[in-house]
């Protein structure tokens, strides 16, 4: 069947966040059968305001059927069953890999653009990967990545691998946590602090306000972390941005 053919039919449903980012990037409005509700919250993704516009489900492969999808997204979990009852439906199903490394973005990148019938849809965010890869600093600054409840990345991780290319090596820490301990006796270059759900930060991390730390000799970036809960494609601007930042 010619590309255009394809293109013309396509009619897909995501029912993960994170393979919902993959749809909302590269499909056309018309081509969005259904997203996942997580993300139409501005508190879980960047692309709210985009998804809001598409009908949303609650993961369930059923909430989709009505809109007579003719291929599902899925993503490792309970979206390889999913994956199976389409298939007997007679929808085509895309299984994307969960990412744990860069080279995952790549193919998922591709599977959805060849979903979609238009491998060339890819080409921007892979061209701007590709270059983040090929000019990845020769130096890195000792980092710590920190979150809600001082969770961190664990070195090695694809976090680690991300952060790297933008000059920052993530330090290996017990437990993947960062203390009030670890930012006092040995503060890091860089200190990474991701925004997600900033306004309901647990008591775990108001320690970061202390005015001993504020004293620190440590450069403080913040990211959004709504990016970093995938590690897909939407981290790719954030570490242009953490580029600029450090230059």
């Amino acid at each position: 069947m010619p590309a255009s053919a394809l293109l013309a039919a396509a009619s897909i449903a995501s029912l993960n966040l994170c393979t919902d980012e993959y749809l909302l990037l590269l499909a056309r409005p018309q081509e969005i059968a259904s997203i996942s509700f997580l993300s139409q919250n501005p508190l879980e993704s960047p692309l709210w305001k985009l998804a809001k516009r598409h009908h949303s489900n609650r993961g369930s492969l059923e909430q989709v059927l009505g809109r007579k999808p003719d291929t599902l997204l899925t993503m490792g979990g309970g979206g390889r069953a999913s994956s199976l009852i389409a298939r007997r439906l007679r929808m085509r199903a895309v299984d994307l890999r969960p990412v744990a490394a860069i080279d995952d973005v790549t193919f998922n990148l591709n599977a959805v653009a060849a979903a979609l019938g238009d491998p060339g849809r890819a080409q921007p965010w892979l061209r701007r990967l590709s270059a983040l890869r090929l000019t990845r600093p020769k130096k890195a600054q000792d980092t710590m990545w920190v979150g809600g409840g001082g969770q961190s990345v664990g070195v090695p991780s694809v976090g680690a691998d991300w952060l790297r290319l933008a000059g920052l090596k993530q330090r290996a820490l017990s437990g993947d946590r960062v203390s009030l301990e670890d930012l006092l006796v040995r503060p890091p270059a860089v200190l990474v602090q991701s925004r997600y759900r900033s306004g309901q930060m647990s008591h775990g991390t108001t320690w970061l306000s202390h005015p001993i730390l504020r004293q620190a000799r440590t450069h403080r970036l913040q990211v959004d972390g709504r990016a970093w809960t995938c590690m897909g494609p939407l981290v790719i601007p954030e570490i242009e941005r953490l580029r600029s930042v450090l230059r």
